[in-house]
């Protein structure tokens, strides 16, 4: 089936058609680093970082743009009561929001332009606005006339009154209407400013940085772009002044072929904020919890839909992660992934059908699960090596790249009140007095084979139970009784 994705600007699931034949270019709204990155951003970079490898999958050739607002009224104002230089503070804030991707398995974007490169592209789109009379100059900046743009509100679904009344609480006298917004702030003491012949020094608006950025590294002829991405709260009003400023100067709009927005998320049923106390940076998450795990927690919810992270997901993720990772080092031993038959047990086929239905992400995790839970079925129906190899290929897919320790048979730690609950469901069946956790451990193992080799099953059966209990799982296999945790 084909692609199709849910277009924000129609409302409607579309049929995805690039407009360049089988090249894709995607520009992706980025970061502003002017405070510590937190999880609400990574979700948004963890779906299209997805997108993207899905449509490598499908051999498109794909152009990601992922741009960096390396200066805003916060940097600066940071930079004023720090004493910082405004520079450094961004560069300290991305860098570490770059380990975070590297962490999470987001692959770099083939551009990643900072707004403040492209100062000439800026000032040029800006010139031409106001030459077709979609801007005009006041006293502390250039601004765009929203009345010149009829679609405006379109991407939104906002009626253009109603925006106008509430914008009326906070009236600027110095622009036309409440509606129009800022493209160029005239320089202010102490402020970083870039020269701008004819106009006066300053520094780019917000919105009007991402319109060049894309129209230079994407679209130079002005006919449109595939994809424009980012999270729900840039609907309105960043994406929706983007269009309004890129599509007048275009010689065939629109400017992006499909928007596609991702959910909001929540912590603990409300959003995150320094003010509620349950901010927390996304280094110091990622250093609580496996990064594919929290891949595989986005991966459960739909990704235009508003997501609750809690430490109870958390921990529902991890158990799943756990039980991928068993299945992967099961059939890696003795196998090898080798790159035969993509389509050998049908799981590539499966998670297709549900990316091609609106990056149906949750459906594609239960299908990868589901192959988790049976491999043994796959391996012994497509082979160890096929079965291997294409679910390595659908974890890399989704982002959770297979990795070597995957393999390793992890430390199991006993519990250490294991002797205790032990003599508390056996009695006196086995010494366990003043026993270590291993030591009883092996005891109560040695017992029962003792009492299997005497076929006393209940005896058996009664050692076996005592230690389930206790969270510990046995096999028998070739005559050798081995345990592992349950979970």
């Amino acid at each position: 089936m084909p692609l199709k994705l849910h277009n924000t600007r129609t409302r409607r699931v579309e049929r995805f058609v690039p407009l360049r034949g089988r090249e894709v270019r995607i520009y992706v709204c980025g970061l502003t680093p002017s405070a510590q990155a937190h999880l609400g951003h990574a979700r948004s970079f963890l779906f299209f970082d997805v997108l993207r490898r899905y449509l490598e999958h499908l051999d498109y050739a794909v152009t990601y743009v992922q741009n960096v607002t390396d200066i805003d009224d916060r940097s600066i104002n940071r930079a004023r009561e720090t004493g910082e230089d405004w520079h450094e503070i961004v560069r300290g804030y991305y860098a570490d929001f770059k380990s975070s991707m590297a962490r999470l398995g987001v692959r770099e974007p083939d551009f990643e332009p900072y707004a403040t490169a492209y100062i000439p592209q800026i000032q040029s789109m800006i010139s031409a606005l106001v030459a077709g009379g979609h801007a005009y100059v006041t006293a502390d900046g250039i601004y765009y006339r929203v009345s010149t743009f009829a679609k405006y509100g379109e991407l939104s679904g906002r009626n253009v009154e109603e925006l106008q009344a509430g914008a009326r609480i906070e009236i600027d006298e110095r622009k036309d209407d409440p509606l129009d917004f800022a493209l160029w702030k005239f320089a202010k003491p102490g402020e970083p400013k870039w020269a701008f012949d004819g106009f006066g020094d300053g520094r780019p608006g917000w919105h009007i940085e991402c319109s060049a950025m894309s129209h230079a590294l994407l679209d130079p002829d002005g006919v449109g772009f595939d994809i424009h991405g980012g999270g729900a709260d840039l609907i309105f009003p960043h994406h929706e002044n983007e269009i309004a400023q890129s599509e007048p100067l275009m010689s065939h709009p629109p400017m992006a072929n499909v928007w596609v927005h991702g959910g909001l998320l929540l912590f603990d049923n409300r959003k995150m904020s320094k003010s509620l106390g349950n901010f927390e940076p996304l280094s110091t998450i990622l250093d609580r919890f496996d990064p594919a795990a929290i891949r595989l927690l986005f991966l459960r919810t739909g990704y235009s839909k508003v997501m609750n992270f809690t430490d109870e997901s958390m921990a529902s993720a991890s158990a799943e992660l756990e039980r991928i990772k068993r299945a992967y080092r099961a059939l890696s031993d003795g196998a090898t992934a080798t790159a035969t038959d993509l389509h050998a047990t049908g799981l590539i086929e499966r998670i297709e059908g549900a990316l091609d239905e609106d990056m149906n992400l949750a459906v594609a995790l239960a299908e990868l699960l589901a192959f988790a839970n049976s491999y043994e079925m796959h391996a012994a129906r497509a082979g160890r090596d096929a079965a291997l190899y294409e679910f390595s290929y659908a974890l890399t897919l989704l982002g959770i790249a297979p990795q070597p320790s995957w393999c390793e048979i992890p430390a199991l730690e006993l519990p250490a009140d294991l002797p205790e609950r032990l003599k508390v469901t056996l009695g006196d069946v086995v010494a366990l007095d003043g026993c270590e956790p291993q030591a009883a451990l092996a005891m109560v193992i040695d017992a029962r084979n003792q009492a299997r080799a005497a076929k006393d099953w209940a005896k058996s059966d009664r050692l076996r139970d005592a230690l389930l209990q206790c969270g510990i799982v046995l096999k028998d296999a070739k005559g050798e009784t081995t345990w592992t945790l349950a979970g």
